[in-house]
């Protein structure tokens, strides 16, 4: 798609999914681009990791097209997709971690196994490994085990490993499951540093109403080197404008647009997912 995608980093085209005679996802369309949030609602299945699986080729798709980085990645071979993946970072439920790998072993896993052209030398991952976890500030945890962080802890290593590539598209699926309020919300911090440093697009599949606040309503400033509100038109670093939500339901995309048409809805169902301001 020449001249229209060139800035898109993602795009599903009345994508369909089905497992036997269950379809996961029912012609869904979006498309995501640098610096853009989208924060995925709805409950449990409904489609919504399935979508972050289909993004990365993970899962075929019975019709339509995936693009990823302008690139139909409908039918390619797992060798195919290799590189278009490894400039994808991938938060997975509960952070993912390998047990049996140190905190850096971790963190180093997309580095060491990336393809031969982008390989990187052995002296400049373990910098770009400190690198990862000072941003995600745990960089004490280097020859620790994940058995051996609390649960925000290993959350925030998952970070640390989906970003030290520095990709452009990052995939969460679930980031706050399991943690307590301040955890989630010192979770969300960091997502939404990387987005406002990195000018990374972020897809998040959550149960939390609360994450797509944050992402909608907070740009990180690095003078003051922490979150501060947008002012009322969304401005800080337009993080406001390029937060859209989506409601999944029964693998349907039943809403998508800004929180404030979120919290317009009169959908019955799409009005469950929102806490409105009281």
């Amino acid at each position: 798609m020449p001249g229209e995608t060139q800035q898109e980093l993602l795009r599903f085209e009345d994508v369909t999914i089905r497992f036997d005679d269950l379809v996961a996802v029912d012609r869904v369309s979006f498309a995501m681009t640098p610096g853009q949030t989208r924060v995925i609602l709805g409950a449990a299945g409904t489609g919504k990791t399935t979508l972050l699986k289909a993004a990365i080729g993970l899962l075929p798709v019975n019709s339509g097209k995936v693009f990823l980085f302008g690139q139909d990645i409908t039918g390619l071979s797992e060798k195919q997709l290799f590189e278009l993946r490894s400039r994808v970072g991938v938060l997975f439920q509960e952070g993912g971690l390998f047990d049996s790998l140190t905190v850096e072993q971790n963190v180093a896993y997309p580095l060491v196994n990336r393809g031969k052209k982008k390989k990187i030398p052995a002296d400049q991952i373990h910098q770009r490994v400190q690198d990862a976890l000072t941003f995600v500030e745990l960089t004490h945890t280097l020859e620790k085990f994940p058995a051996e962080l609390s649960g925000g802890m290993r959350r925030r290593v998952g970070i640390a490993r989906a970003v030290v590539t520095e990709p452009p598209l990052v995939l969460y699926d679930s980031p706050t499951a399991g943690l307590d309020p301040i955890t989630a919300n010192t979770i969300m911090a960091l997502v939404a540093k990387e987005r406002d440093t990195q000018q990374t697009a972020n897809l998040i599949v959550t149960h939390r109403y609360q994450d797509g606040q944050i992402m909608a309503n907070f740009s990180y400033n690095p003078k003051r080197e922490g979150l501060e509100p947008n002012d009322s038109n969304g401005s800080g670093n337009g993080s406001k404008s390029k937060t859209i939500f989506m409601v999944m339901n029964e693998g349907r995309l039943c809403f998508e647009g800004s929180q404030a048409e979120l919290e317009a809805s009169k959908d019955e169902y799409v009005s469950k997912f929102v806490l409105r301001r009281r």
